[in-house]
């Protein structure tokens, strides 16, 4: 029942700390000195799995960077 809680309530973090996780792993099978790109690469997870449980949208708002950078960049003004 609890971890049926968890799941409801924390999805998009549980699946973004074991994605971290799981990629975290394929990576330290490859260096040992790698841990801390391991920690990143879990901390990156969860903060996209928060966001999704808090429906705070993407991390990069596309749109609005392209819109910037077509305005800060006409070639023919």
């Amino acid at each position: 029942m609890l971890w049926k809680e968890i799941w409801e309530s924390h999805r998009g973090r549980v699946v973004g700390i074991a994605g971290g996780i799981l990629y975290g792993i394929i990576y330290l099978m490859f260096g040992f000195w790698d841990m801390l790109f391991f920690a990143l690469v879990v901390f990156i997870g969860y903060t996209a799995g928060r966001r999704k449980d808090q429906n705070e949208g993407p991390f990069f708002r596309w749109k609005v960077m392209g819109q910037w950078l077509s305005e800060r960049w006409r070639l023919f003004k």
